[in-house]
């Protein structure tokens, strides 16, 4: 489990094509090698992915991850390129502080962004989620965008929209979205199952 706290701004050192559709990724970030042990998980912009390879090269950490055929299916894994930045979280542990909300790092699909609004504090950004996904967002509940933990501001059928300060703006790949990007969305674990709930009781 992750909180949506990015912790580091990684980078695509490259991207290997394997049999069956699997990705071979290779990222560079600033965790200690120490860290980033083979079957270790890492949240990479929100998608909970395992450690298969790690090392250091010129002074810089890197790791390996795998990324199948759904992965690269459902969220924007397989968009990535040598250059990409991306936002990382390694896992709880017991004791961490919540500082997001619960993230599973099961992305569940791609929102577009259909405006931004810069503003003196913070930016407005106004996405579109999947229709199918749509019902999971409300108003003041959470959502994950590229693993970065947001309260949902307001809500209008497929549409939503977040307020997003500097400093998350700074320290993640938000700060460089524009309108038509995609993000890979996760809806709250605790919608999900609300709604579960109450399609059992109808």
């Amino acid at each position: 489990m992750f909180t949506g706290i990015v912790t580091d701004l990684g980078e695509v050192r490259s991207v290997t094509a394997r049999a069956n559709n699997l990705h071979r990724i290779t990222l560079y970030t600033r965790y200690p090698r120490a860290e980033l042990v083979e079957g270790a998980s890492v949240a990479c912009s929100g998608v909970c992915l395992t450690v298969v390879d790690a090392g250091e090269e010129g002074g810089r950490t890197w790791f390996a991850v795998d990324a199948a055929d759904e992965t690269l299916r459902v969220t924007g894994v397989g968009r990535w390129r040598h250059g990409t930045r991306v936002n990382l979280e390694r896992p709880l542990k017991v004791g961490d502080e919540l500082g997001g909300h619960l993230v599973a790092g099961h992305v569940d699909g791609l929102a577009r962004v259909l405006a931004r609004e810069d503003m003196t504090d913070m930016a407005r950004f106004t996405l579109r989620a999947p229709h199918d996904l749509a019902r999971f967002i409300a108003a003041k509940g959470s959502a994950a965008l590229d693993g970065v933990s947001l309260t949902v501001n307001a809500v209008a059928g497929d549409d939503f929209t977040v307020l997003i300060i500097p400093h998350t703006l700074k320290v993640t790949t938000l700060g460089a979205l524009q309108a038509g990007d995609d993000v890979n969305l996760e809806i709250d674990t605790m919608a999900r199952y609300a709604a579960r709930l109450m399609e059992s009781r109808e």
